[in-house]
């Protein structure tokens, strides 16, 4: 038994030596159960996270303003930009009052080029009769609301509900107005035929005039002596005043300013007071006799009556008087 076992042993080895059979692929592995992370592992430790750069653009490249020269005359233009801004001042300083597209018929009255601007601001401008499409408005009291008229000598048309928009003109007493809405105080109306607006000269248009006729001879002349150019006048220099009388305050709500500077005898207007100083309060000065000392100027609302920038005040006496009675010598005599 031992022999053949020994036998059969050796001829298994013979055939295993001869042929080799083909390889068994091994079992496919099974994945390996999915592992919580341990306590206090953050899920980033697991699968980082991609780090992202933030991107650095670089500023914006102000481009300055490129205007060449331009000379207007009176007359039809029409707007060569895309879109124009109507100001009410020469001047980026101006509010906006209108806007323009390109191709719109506009009426230049003047041209206006300004001494000093600031950078990427133009220097020509401008003065158009103002767009139909755009409104002005006009101090509510000094319309009649029975027949929409002006009751007053001389109206200001302003860019917006208020004294500190520009003033786009004026009208006279009896014109009538065709008013849109009434805002507080303020009446917007229709822009009469006076009235205007002002835009960059450079993006206006103006057809060329026609070439003049060439004479067939042109007859010698002598040579004309080239005279210089006219010289800039000097700047007007600040007229310093000093003027005595009682302070009081104004009634007017149009009035350039709050308080004013009359003559106590005959209670006329000699200054209305004007001051820049943030703790001067002329209201503690009501009712003093006074010596105003300042630069004075004219308003063209009030031409008889001119504003003085106080620089000094002299209290002469205090309670000057113990009544102010501010109508008119007429109001005072009709009512007694």
């Amino acid at each position: 038994m031992v022999g053949v076992l020994l036998a059969t042993s050796a001829v298994a080895q013979d055939n295993t030596n001869a042929v080799s059979p083909a390889p068994t692929a091994p079992p496919p592995a099974q994945a390996a159960p999915a592992m919580a992370p341990a306590a206090g592992t953050a899920a980033s430790e697991a699968k980082p996270k991609a780090v992202k750069h933030k991107r650095h653009t670089a500023p914006a490249r102000v481009v300055p303003l490129s205007e060449p020269t331009v000379t207007l005359v009176p007359g039809p233009a029409q707007v060569a930009a895309k879109s124009l801004t109507a100001r009410g001042q020469a001047g980026l300083k101006g509010e906006v009052v209108a806007h323009l597209k390109q191709g719109d018929a506009v009426t230049v009255l003047s041209q206006i080029n300004l001494e000093k601007h600031k950078a990427n601001e133009p220097a020509q401008w401008a003065q158009i009769a103002y767009p139909s499409s755009a409104h002005v408005w006009v101090f509510a009291k000094f319309i009649d609301k029975a027949n929409n008229t002006v009751l007053s000598k001389k109206v200001n048309l302003r860019g917006g509900p208020g004294e500190n928009y520009s003033i786009l003109g004026t009208i006279e007493r009896g014109t009538t107005v065709n008013v849109i809405r009434t805002k507080g105080q303020w009446m917007e109306i229709e822009p009469p035929a006076n009235a205007y607006a002002f835009v960059a000269a450079m993006y206006l248009t103006q057809a060329a005039p026609p070439p003049a006729a060439t004479p067939t001879t042109v007859p010698e002349q002598p040579p004309v002596a080239q005279t210089p150019p006219p010289q800039a006048p000097p700047p007007p220099v600040d007229r310093i005043v000093s003027h005595e009388g009682v302070v009081g305050p104004v009634m007017s709500p149009v009035a350039p300013t709050k308080y004013m500077l009359y003559d106590p005898d005959t209670y006329q207007t000699i200054d209305y007071l004007y001051t820049t100083a943030p703790d001067l309060d002329l209201g503690r000065y009501v009712n003093m006799r006074i010596i105003a000392t300042g630069v004075e100027g004219i308003d063209q609302r009030w031409p008889s009556s001119p504003i003085i920038a106080l620089q000094g005040i002299k209290v002469i006496a205090t309670n000057a008087v113990k009544h102010v009675d501010l109508r008119s010598p007429r109001q005072r005599g009709n009512a007694h």
